[in-house]
């Protein structure tokens, strides 16, 4: 997936666009999977299930992670000469609502690492 510039309002609302795709994708896909290929309840946390949405997990945080230290570093040192101030405003912004988003993105992940799948 390409994102934008780091300077385009666009990233504003990004992170967060991402995050909540991830987090329909996570819950359906999982009501799908215990639909039709549901794992012994003896397995506990240790399922198939639980290692894709896992696994994805923290891709999709990862690739957030990414967003935000390229939208941190994008941004104009405050010192350099003819600073645009919404050019440092929407890349600080931006890196704080990806970071905010990685975070929440990973947090939708962990309860696989205890919980069973299909309960």
């Amino acid at each position: 997936m390409m994102k934008p510039s780091p300077f385009h309002p666009l990233n504003l609302v990004l992170g967060l666009i991402i995050w909540a795709l991830w987090f329909v994708l996570l819950y359906g896909g999982l009501s799908v999977g215990c639909a039709f290929a549901p794992p012994g309840a003896e397995a506990g946390a240790w399922t198939w299930i639980n290692a894709v949405s896992l696994a994805l997990a923290l891709f999709v945080s990862g690739y957030l992670l990414v967003c935000a230290y390229g939208c941190w570093k994008a941004s104009p040192p405050s010192h350099a000469v003819e600073v645009e101030p919404i050019k440092t405003f929407t890349s600080k912004t931006s890196a704080a609502v990806y970071l905010v988003s990685a975070l929440a993105s990973l947090a939708l992940g962990l309860p696989g690492i205890l919980l069973p799948p299909c309960v």
